[in-house]
This record gives C-alpha cells, structure tokens and sequence, in this order.
C-alpha cells in the first residue's frame, strides 16, 4: 500500500511465485506486480468464503486496514514483517503487537520486546543470473561499478563518490553508475558538484529506477552498497546472485552474513571512503582473490526466494494450527 516501488515492495514480487504453489495468492494494495489483486470489496468477499486466511502485512498503514478489518469482524491470521533496522516508535511496537506473529529480517530485531521470527529475504536465482557480454547503450565507457536503491544520505553515495573520483582521474575507461530514485534533491545536487569540481562529469552517471535491474549488475563489474543503515539489503544478494562484485558496508543490514571479505565480496567500514577507494582499485586493477561464482553458489544454497518461502509457509501453517 505504498506510493511507490521499493526494496519491500521488490522483496513480495520475488517470493509470491514460490507461495503460489502451496497457497491462493493475492495482492492488496499496489506497485507489486502480480496477477492477483484484490480491491477492499474483494478482499472482505474472500475473508468470508476461505475458512483459513492470513494477511501478511508489512508497513504500518497495511496494519492498520488488518485491524481495521478485525474490528470490523472478519477473522484471519495476522502476521507483519518489520524492513527497517532502526528504532521502531512506540506506535509502531503497538500495531506489532497486536499481530499473531512477527517476522524480523535479521537478528538484532530479536532484541525487539515480542516474540519473533527471523527470515531473511531471498532472490530469485533464475531472475538474477549472470550474463556475458551485456551492453548498457547509456554508458560510453567499457568498464563501471554501480551502486543501486534509494538516492540519500544514509545510502552512502557521498562516501563512494569520495571513493571512486581518485581513480576515474587515472581510468578514463572506468564510469560510476548511481541509479535509483532521488529522495533528497540537494543531496544530489551536493554530488553533482563534487564530481563537477573534480571535472568528472562524464564518468559519473545517474539512472532512474528501473525494474530491468539486473541487467545493470550483469554488465557491471562490480556493485558497491555504501549504507550506513539497512533492514536487510537485498541489493547485495542480487548482485552476488549476477556475479557482480559486491562491495558493501561492514556489519550492516546483512552484510556481514552473507560476503566471506575478500573471498566472495569485500566489506568496509561505513563512511570510510579511504578504505573504499583501497578496494576500488584492487578491483579496477584486476588485483583481488575475489569469486563470484563462489559468491552465487553461497546464495542459491542459503538465499534465494525458494527458501524465504519455505520458511513462510512454515509460519503460515504453524499460526494457521495454533487455531
């Protein structure tokens, strides 16, 4: 139920093909694509015919219209997600509460004051493969790094300009690609003059979302997520997932779980762009033990979508029983 596409939103479009076959999908609000929505008309209709139904929700508002529905007297199983790594308000605590169960993504949310389950997102290892031989028509230079998601500041693009301008200076071959939708405007424009002052116009490229995503981690060399707080971070495993070299933030999100440092991806300190760039030109001097095939391995084992749906279909049939 959110205005827009987001990393949630792309987190339900990966795993709702693997719950199909054991459960009568729907979607309830927008941007998710998916053959089976569900109007408020529909879904109440739905809510009287099924004897056994959960509403899966993840963002407050989606757990206000369950309550809402409850209140009104329709009978289901609630379960809600919690995405963002921060502090959850004390609003946000209440809603949760008021849930049959509670799903976390990684394991700092078991600190929350509630039962709760952890299940991480997984990818859709058929979706995000790697590819050879991918050309982006946009970029004029034969080699690029990306970084992907929401463009602000506790994203860490400042740190990965930071990083990369010492090097595109030596590597007019090279190109640094931000794509994603712009949350803060002068952010961006403090970036473009950054890379305006170091003459740099032409190696750095800024892409709007695009649901073609993993084309852009196929064709590139390597990806770089730079954030200073995350949920989870599916970016990272989509990466992996197309072979791309990830680079990302130490012990953030899930970071630190999922990239063995400088075997399968690297991991630097947030914010420290020196240490960024020491990474960088390893990478653009070919001089690394990196794996990507490794780092694919990893993920179609322990987080593609399949498992993220085995898991949830386990607590759906658990909370279903405990009727």
């Amino acid at each position: 139920m959110h205005h827009r596409k987001t990393g949630v939103t792309s987190s339900v479009e990966n795993v709702l093909p693997f719950l199909q076959k054991d459960f009568d999908t729907y979607v309830y609000g927008n941007q998710v694509f998916w053959d089976h929505f569900l109007s408020l008309k529909e879904l109440k209709k739905k809510l009287r015919e099924y004897d056994q139904i959960i509403i899966h929700a993840h963002r407050n508002k989606e757990i206000q219209q369950a309550l809402w529905l409850r209140f009104l007297g329709y009978r289901f199983k609630l379960i809600v997600s919690r995405h963002a790594a921060t502090k959850p308000s004390k609003f946000t605590l209440w809603l949760m509460k008021k849930a049959d169960v509670r799903i976390g993504l990684i394991d700092s949310m078991k600190e929350l004051p509630f039962e709760i389950s952890i299940i991480g997102h997984g990818v859709d290892t058929k979706r995000f493969v790697p590819k050879e031989n991918i050309k982006i028509s946009q970029i004029k230079q034969p080699h690029f790094m990306v970084v992907a998601g929401r463009v602000r500041p506790k994203k860490g693009h400042e740190t990965f300009v930071k990083a990369f301008i010492p090097i595109l200076k030596e590597h007019p071959d090279w190109a640094g690609v931000i794509i994603g939708k712009v949350d803060d405007q002068k952010f961006v424009l403090n970036l473009r003059k950054l890379i305006a002052e170091n003459k740099l116009e032409n190696q750095f490229y800024f892409i709007e979302e695009t649901r073609a995503i993993e084309e852009w981690y196929q064709a590139s060399k390597a990806t770089v997520v730079p954030s200073h707080s995350e949920g989870f971070s599916l970016v990272c495993l989509e990466a992996m997932a197309c072979e791309s070299i990830c680079v990302a933030t130490k012990d953030v999100g899930v970071h630190s779980n999922v990239i063995e440092d400088s075997k399968t991806g690297f991991l630097f300190e947030a914010g420290n762009h020196n240490e960024l760039t020491s990474i960088l030109n390893a990478i653009v001097s070919d001089n690394h033990q990196i794996s990507t095939k490794e780092a694919r391995t990893y993920i179609e084992e322990n987080w593609s979508a399949q498992k993220e749906a085995d898991a949830l279909k386990e607590v759906y049939l658990r909370s279903i029983n405990k009727s």
